[in-house]
């Protein structure tokens, strides 16, 4: 018995950016020329006529217009520009973590204020921040020292943060959730 193998056949390659020359397909296109004249409504054959003349490459700018409109533009720098902003915006983008700060319901004033300070910074580096209180044994006995806790933590993080997620008990923790605040 013999086995039958099939040609292999790659799958159809993907064209990133802008339709160019000609692949833009469309009888008619309104023409943008080099120097950023609009040209009006040309037939495509003859836009592609004027990019060669120019050295340039027809470029289709709005494809979703009727008729599409076109460009004629160096397309090798027109996808490294767009390279060069996309590159720029995500540097300046910033990624929001999720700090987290665990206390104990009967935390000590000095461990408490270095633990507030903590969250501060996190505050003005732009994170969000999760308040962890852990009960141990007894402790759950009086939750409503954990909840004075929270309370007590909210209202000095007040003018600099909001809560995002109120203080909730999920088994022997209790968590509260703060975010800053946009100005």
């Amino acid at each position: 018995m013999t086995t039958i193998r099939r040609p292999f056949k790659a799958p159809p390659q993907k064209v990133e950016g802008p339709r160019a020359n000609r692949d833009i397909r469309v009888p008619q296109i309104q023409l943008i020329d080099d120097e950023g004249n609009n040209r009006g409504v040309l037939d495509t054959e003859d836009a592609l006529r004027l990019a060669e003349e120019a050295g340039l490459d027809l470029v289709e700018v709005a494809s979703n217009a009727k008729p599409p409109v076109c460009k004629i533009t160096d397309l090798g720098k027109m996808k490294y520009q767009s390279q060069k902003k996309a590159a720029e915006a995500r540097k300046k983008q910033k990624t929001i973590e999720i700090k987290e700060i665990k206390m104990r319901p009967n935390i000590d004033t000095h461990d408490y204020e270095v633990k507030m300070k903590a969250v501060r910074r996190f505050f003005e580096a732009g994170d969000k921040v999760k308040l962890t209180l852990r009960f141990r044994g007894r402790e759950m006995a009086h939750m409503e020292l954990g909840m004075q806790l929270l309370n007590r933590v909210k209202e000095e993080v007040d003018p600099i943060a909001k809560v995002e997620a109120e203080p909730k008990l999920e088994g022997r923790q209790m968590m509260m959730v703060l975010a800053p605040r946009t100005t």
